[in-house]
């Protein structure tokens, strides 16, 4: 049994040394308190940190994915590529760590096991894996929305003799495929990135698809010198419009084969066939671009899932493997957009085998491989990119209890409740960093989890200036909130009968299907957050001592 080891009381503890906890600990700093973060890796990045496969890259554009609160860092910072690969990234989090002096404040390799509050001091206690307890007045979770990788049960899983990966737990010092036969489960947005890329390496490389993806050509590119110059002369305009915008992304000089983006204006409805056709012939998978009734009306969306499947059948040589690849019967933004580079084309390899397994899933692994309902297939390395136990599965796995006792999990047994993805009722000073209920996955993680940061450490310091010790959401808060994103959601594509996304947590077995994410927008998010704090902090209760 490892010794308790108590630590002296802080103001604040953070969970989590991403981008969302490095930039809570520089702002309550400013604040003057006294805060501590604990963090599992070795080193700040969270999500980046972790996820070092082949391939991995931002979806977002560099130039909009990046800090705004420091304008001399975003000044002499250069990105490199229009959307910038997993090392840029990770050496961007080091950047700030070291350019606000982060990492003295950060305990690395310290996992949390149990959050407790404490109701007699009104404070939090955190104990970890080496048997230190932290006593904390506020306990802020900047664990990330993707930091809990999935790994799926299947019978045999131990028996394989070969090594065994997660795309979301890579080693640190890279894999060599060279002359090695490789299988590789899951095609989402992590399998999209990797396949290309250890297609070029491994001998010979089979994918186990259950069920294809909606994905877009990135077109990435390097960026050039003028250009950077051109977005750090208009960062104010940009940023600005990032805060305003549906999901935190302007595209500013940024477009699918580098054309200026232009809203949807058109109706796909009130085409003709021919000029479908005419249009894909012109524009390939970017051909539905152009149309806005593809999200509201699920005719015009059917018609864009065809124009879709004819590019990719035009693409891919195989027929029989193109057909394989096609996604049917859940529409285009369904589940979250994907972009890549040369995916379809990988599947012109000659050591590439696809197999699809809505022909015949997977029994069971064995010593040598997977064996499917189609059959038998050996490799030397099994890969699982099989994904994330989205938006709640860091949260869960602390063991949070809050007033009287009552864990998280029971609070959340049907699905995450939150008041504006910030706060749970009955778990005060307990803050989430874009927790389920806000924006976060739909968005530009950067700029929702600046919004949060800023709010949350705005409130702490309105409470310190008010001498006031506890905050709460109130029941009836948590209950408008989540009608509210449910009626908002109402009607989506992402929420439709047939889509069975991770939005939806319909990747873990066992789940609430419940729509996580807040659809709304992050400029009407940020406005609602605002008029919150104008009414005086209305759904909250805020008491100067214990209740």
């Amino acid at each position: 049994m490892v010794e308790e080891n108590r630590t002296p009381p802080l103001d604040a503890l953070i969970v989590g040394a991403g981008f969302a906890g490095m930039y809570m600990l520089h702002k309550l700093r400013q604040l003057g308190l006294s805060v501590r973060v604990l963090e599992a890796a070795k080193d700040v990045g969270g999500t980046w940190y972790w996820n070092r496969y082949p391939g991995a890259r931002c979806d977002v554009p560099s130039m909009e994915y990046s800090f705004s609160f420091s304008d001399e860092m975003q000044q002499q910072w250069n990105w490199t590529e229009v959307m910038a690969a997993q090392p840029e990234i990770l050496e961007y989090a080091g950047q700030v760590a070291d350019r606000f002096e982060l990492r003295s404040s950060i305990q690395f390799e310290t996992r949390v096991t149990d959050v407790t509050y404490d109701e007699a001091q009104c404070s939090w206690r955190v104990a970890t894996d080496a048997g230190e307890v932290f006593q904390s007045r506020f306990c802020i979770m900047a664990t990330g929305c993707l930091s809990v990788t999935n790994t799926p049960v299947i019978e045999g899983a131990k028996s394989f003799v070969g090594a065994i990966y997660h795309t979301g737990e890579w080693p640190h010092d890279g894999v060599d495929f060279t002359g090695k036969s490789v299988g590789i489960i899951g095609t989402g947005s992590s399998g999209i990135q990797a396949i290309p890329e250890i297609a070029k390496q491994a001998a010979h490389l089979t994918v186990f698809q259950r069920t294809p993806n909606y994905t877009m050509p990135a077109h990435n590119k390097p960026l050039t010198d003028e250009y950077q110059q051109e977005a750090k002369s208009n960062y104010a305009d940009i940023r600005q419009q990032q805060r305003e915008s549906l999901a935190g992304i302007i595209g500013y000089g940024f477009g699918f084969g580098g054309a200026e983006p232009t809203e949807p204006t058109d109706e796909l409805l009130q085409t003709t066939a021919s000029e479908r056709m005419a249009l894909v012939d012109k524009k390939g998978f970017g051909a539905i671009h152009r149309f806005m009734d593809i999200g509201l009306d699920m005719n015009a969306n059917e018609m864009a899932c065809d124009m879709y499947r004819e590019q990719l059948s035009r693409v891919v040589d195989d027929a029989e493997t193109a057909q394989g690849l096609m996604p049917r019967n859940y529409p285009i933004g369904c589940k979250r957009p994907v972009i890549d580079t040369q995916y379809y084309q990988t599947f012109n390899r000659d050591n590439v085998t696809l197999v699809d397994l809505r022909q015949g899933g997977i029994e069971r692994i064995t010593e040598t491989g997977i064996q499917t309902e189609q059959g038998a297939f050996d490799f030397d390395v099994l890969i699982y990119a099989t994904g994330f136990d989205a938006m709640t599965g860091a949260l869960l796995q602390m063991n949070i209890c809050g007033r009287d006792g009552v864990a998280l999990s029971k609070a959340w047994e049907a699905g995450p409740r939150t008041y504006l993805g910030l706060q749970v009722h009955g778990f005060p000073n307990l803050f989430m960093i874009t927790g389920p209920g806000s924006p976060s996955v739909l968005s530009n993680m950067m700029v929702s989890i600046e919004q949060h940061v800023d709010w949350i450490s705005d409130c702490i310091g309105h409470m310190e200036q008010n001498q006031l010790r506890t905050i709460e959401a109130t029941a009836p808060a948590v209950e408008e909130w989540v009608a509210h994103v449910n009626e908002v959601a109402d009607g989506n594509m992402m929420t439709v009968p047939s889509c069975n996304s991770w939005y939806l947590g319909a990747n873990i077995p066992g789940k609430p299907r419940i729509f996580m994410p807040y659809v709304g927008g992050v400029g009407v998010y940020r406005q609602k957050c605002d008029e919150v704090v104008s009414n005086g902090y209305e759904g909250f209760e805020l008491a100067n001592s214990k209740k």
